[in-house]
């Protein structure tokens, strides 16, 4: 199995429609207009030689390799930098070129360390390539003199030498060997957007330097690795190549971090991986990443990841490792016994959002055709659930509506509730590059995300909204809109209900929805909102893209059909640049909705109650269906602390971690009889398991994600799973253990079962996957190659709706007890609960969670930076460091959520979205005061934790 072969073009491609012919070395080429020659020349199979070029940045021409010589013009000009032309006759390769070639290499060697044989980069060295390319066989400069290979020359210390910097955990920088190509300052630039290389000094003084002369890990990169992979030579090397050598095959297949979906190669040596690439044919992330998916893959070796199955009679007791067989004897015993007990009812299950769609589609079976219920549920119910449920009221179908390649054509683009640029740091990459276009931002948020101001890119407007008024600001944004005639109305006469739009239009213009109105409650000023909503109304294609900071609110459905109702009535829905676009949290937590994971749907979002829909499982699966709903995970705790729910099994979820109300998530845990958790590692619920069972990393498994854009990508199997055994598996054992007649052999004939009973799915299949790379859901006979743009023609319910958007305050109020308000994100470097990446080197960016808090409230309470503080609430209390800063605004305080030392969910309360349970987790009221030690229920905690992890035979606890 070879490395997976990639094209380097030089330039990036035209998207002119104008096609333009010329000649080159005698063969007639026809490209669009705009293209350079460099290219023009590689698609034609003719290889020019080049260091500075590559088709990720665009044309420098700093290298004079890749110089041409063209008929009826003068010199030899650089072809990367010369487009094409009508007619033109060029040459690649004649004995002047060569000449000029061997002299520039000759220039670059005589400064250059002569240790290829011992050099990372041996056999993966674009300079090494050229030496060859153009010939070089001497240098005549010799390698005495100024140069900025040596340590010391002649005996003295050498002034323009520099010693390697091996600050950051995932790669090193090597100035000797650097050639001063600027590409990685350009991938900086151009690529990631942070501006965090620069070259410094002028002539020969000249090098690459992070910042203003910093190291790298104190510098402003972002490690996602665009500089390393823009690098032609070991001037900037993984950490890992220079300990393994390098890959000698790959393998294509999906990031496991957030809702974006990248595509990698992983280059392995034997099962060994040696580092995560990005593929530049992945349609979601077009060659780029982030640290999490191109360097933050060592959890999966980590010495705490859980390796054989274990038991335990009651969670004070030690684990005890079992072989596979007795633990899934066990389960089925237990749960058997548990339904004879208690009911049918009485067990259920929670899928996995990082798992794949065929592991969770398993799940969901098991439990309606083995458990003989539907309580089924996801992490969707904790993040995502409003989205499900208003964009279905508003458009008929419960996800985002455009691929990421969209943006490329938005004009403005409102953030709300979300952060892209921690978040989902490749997608925030390439709309920081739009922006940068000229494309205008509207930021609505309560913190001030990095996008609101960052080299080169600035909001037009930034909306600092009080915590939980959303739909206030949302409907002030639409009185704007309908009262100053700015709404589309022949999109919406075309598209939509027109007698809807006037109920709603009607509503939305009611005084009380004026900015000056509003602006009391959401502390928006009226101007500012004002300005927003006629630039988003006015400014061209106009985007919506949004995160759990609209979800993730008693209102939170409310919110997103507000939402739904201001694309629909500016009429920017269906065609590139504009739609209603959730920024899903996890890599399949689309999937997991997709593939029936809420108690009330089947795959495809058909309801539990459908005869029709039920007909069709019930004769696949040879079993009657239960046509009632099932519990969500709120309701099945509620019944655990009532004594009727006894037995849950977990695939990948950390629900004492993610859920809210920690104490009350584990009084139900700790209220079942058996509960089953498989995971990675001995996570926070398993603290309160019966029975654990390893789980398999996406490296160990095949199957498909399914992205924020609903995008089917495969993932694909490199590695022998460590467990023995991909998660997939363990579910099918275990309903046969539990008397399921399952014989699945490879996931693609669970794919094919998927396919076969779901309309959305119904073309996909691996062989398809594999042959068109990947697609977006409906993929069937009216749609084959999928949908990257929804409703293009029509609305999937028909007519748009438009829906009344009330505004109800929250029943989480401030007052003198608590009258800051506390709201919750994430960080760059670490990943919803943390279990894989504080397993990683990323700790070094972010080894705690920390509490942001104004400096006008921080300076009321005596709180300096740095100092520990007590965060308290109605549902209770932490403590963490303080970080004082203008972030956020007065009266509002905000944290992260990636160490359980902190827990912040025991802060958060069991308010929750009216529609769908989705909790509150954004808005809770707090006091914040100094503190010199951990909480008790921090104490109580740990030594629950230490206790729940001993395992028996064992020197030590597993963390």
């Amino acid at each position: 199995m070879p490395l997976v072969p990639e094209i380097d073009f030089g330039t990036p491609v035209s998207r002119s429609e104008k096609m333009v012919t010329l000649t080159i070395d005698g063969n007639e080429i026809t490209v669009p207009e705009g293209t350079s020659i460099m290219r023009a020349s590689m698609e034609a199979g003719i290889q020019v030689p080049k260091l500075c070029a590559t088709d990720m940045v665009d044309a420098f021409g700093s290298c004079r390799l890749c110089l041409v010589e063209i008929e009826g013009r003068g010199g030899t000009p650089a072809s990367c930098t010369t487009p094409v032309a009508p007619g033109l006759v060029v040459h690649t390769q004649t004995s002047r070129l060569k000449q000029i070639r061997k002299g520039v290499m000759e220039l670059y060697i005589s400064d250059h360390p002569l240790d290829c044989l011992t050099c990372a980069a041996n056999g993966d060295c674009e300079l090494q390539d050229m030496a060859g390319a153009v010939g070089l066989r001497d240098v005549r400069y010799g390698y005495e003199g100024e140069n900025h290979v040596k340590a010391r020359n002649n005996g003295e210390a050498n002034a323009r030498w520099m010693p390697k910097d091996e600050s950051n955990p995932y790669f090193t920088y090597d100035p000797s060997k650097c050639i001063v190509c600027s590409r990685c300052v350009r991938a900086c630039e151009e690529v990631q957007g942070t501006f965090a290389l620069t070259i410094e000094g002028r002539g020969f003084d000249s090098r690459v330097s992070p910042g203003m002369h910093e190291h790298f890990l104190d510098s402003e990169c972002v490690s996602c690795g665009a500089c390393v992979q823009a690098c032609p030579t070991a001037t900037l090397t993984e950490k890992s190549v220079i300990e393994i050598g390098q890959p000698e095959h790959s393998v294509v297949t999906t990031c496991a971090y957030c809702g974006v979906g990248c595509s990698f190669k992983a280059e392995m040596r034997g099962e060994e991986l040696v580092r995560m690439v990005p593929w530049k044919d992945g349609q979601a992330n077009r060659g780029h990443s982030c640290v999490k998916g191109r360097f933050a893959y060592g959890y999966s070796s980590h010495r705490e990841r859980i390796l054989n199955p274990m038991i335990r009679e009651k969670i004070s007791d030690p684990w005890r490792e079992v072989s596979w067989e007795e633990a899934y004897a066990h389960v089925a015993a237990e749960f058997r016994r548990i339904q004879y007990q208690y009911g049918r009812d009485s067990i259920g299950g929670i899928t996995s959002s990082r798992c794949t769609n065929e592991e969770t589609y398993l799940i969901q079976k098991l439990i309606r055709a083995g458990f003989g219920n539907n309580n089924v549920d996801t992490c969707a119910r904790v993040c995502h659930s409003p989205t499900g449920y208003g964009l279905g009221q508003a458009f008929g179908t419960s996800a985002g509506t455009q691929d990421f390649d969209s943006v490329e054509h938005t004009d403005v683009v409102i953030i709300i509730g979300a952060n892209p640029t921690d978040a989902h740091p490749v997608f925030g990459s390439r709309l920081k590059k739009r922006l940068r276009q000229g494309a205008k931002l509207i930021v609505i948020d309560p913190r001030r995300i990095d996008l609101v101001s960052s080299p080169h890119v600035k909001a037009s407007y930034h909306l600092p909204l009080r915590p939980g008024t959303n739909v206030a600001v949302v409907t002030a944004l639409a009185h704007v809109i309908v009262t100053e005639g700015l709404f589309d109305e022949k999109f919406i006469r075309e598209r939509c209900d027109w007698s809807e739009f006037e109920d709603w239009a009607a509503f939305v213009a009611e005084p009380r929805h004026s900015p000056e109105e509003t602006e009391a409650l959401t502390g928006v000023p009226a101007e500012a909102l004002r300005g927003a909503a006629r630039l988003f109304a006015t400014g061209g294609n106009g985007s919506i893209y949004y995160g759990l900071g609209v979800t993730e609110h008693s209102q939170g459905s409310t919110t997103v059909m507000a939402i739904a109702n201001l694309a629909m009535a500016t009429g920017n829905i269906g065609r590139e640049g504009v739609g209603v676009n959730p920024l899903r949290g996890q890599n399949n937590v689309q999937g997991s909705c997709d593939m029936g994971s809420f108690p009330h749907e089947l795959p495809g979002y058909r309801h539990i109650s459908d005869d029709s829909t039920r007909d069709v499982f019930e004769k696949l699966w040879g079993v009657k269906l239960n046509n009632e709903p099932g519990l969500r995970i709120p309701n099945m705790l509620d019944a655990a602390v009532d004594g009727t729910f006894k037995g849950l099994y977990i695939q990948g979820e950390d629900i004492l971690q993610s859920d809210p109300d920690t104490k009350h998530v584990s009084a139900g845990l700790a209220a079942m009889e058996c509960v089953v958790v498989q995971d990675l590692f001995l996570n926070e619920t398993a603290n309160y398991a019966h029975v654990f069972l390893p789980g398999s990393t996406f490296l160990e498994k095949d199957g498909t994600f399914t992205n924020a854009e609903r995008r089917i990508n495969r993932v694909r199997r490199v590695m022998t799973p460590k467990n023995g055994y991909a998660d997939w598996e363990i579910t099918q054992n275990l309903a046969r253990s539990m008397g399921l007649d399952w014989n699945y052999a490879h996931p693609s004939e669970i794919m094919d079962e998927i396919a076969a009973t779901t309309p959305s799915f119904a073309l996909v299949s691996y062989d398809y996957l594999d042959r068109i790379g990947s697609v977006q859901w409906p993929c069937n006979e009216e749609h084959p190659l999928g949908s990257p743009i929804m409703h293009t023609d029509g609305f999937v319910r028909g007519k748009g709706k438009f829906i009344r958007t009330e505004y109800v305050a929250t029943d989480e109020k401030t007052g003198p007890r608590f009258p800051l308000l506390l709201t919750t994100g994430r960080i760059l470097s670490q990943y919803n609960v943390g279990a894989q990446t504080r397993r990683t080197d990323n700790v070094v960016w972010h080894e705690e969670d920390r509490l942001e808090i104004h400096p006008h409230d921080a300076e009321n309470r005596g709180i300096r930076d740095g100092d520990w503080v007590r965060l308290t609430s109605r549902a209770g209390e932490t403590t963490l460091r303080a970080l004082v800063t203008d972030r956020v605004a007065p009266g509002v305080v905000y944290t992260t959520f990636h160490h359980p030392g902190t827990q912040a969910n025991v802060i958060t309360t069991d308010f929750s979205d009216w529609a769908t349970n989705c909790p509150e987790y954004k808005v809770t009221a707090v006091q914040i005061s100094p503190s010199n030690g951990p909480s008790d229920w921090q104490v109580e905690y740990d030594e629950l934790s230490k206790r729940s992890r001993r395992i028996a035979g064992k020197l030590e606890a597993a963390e």
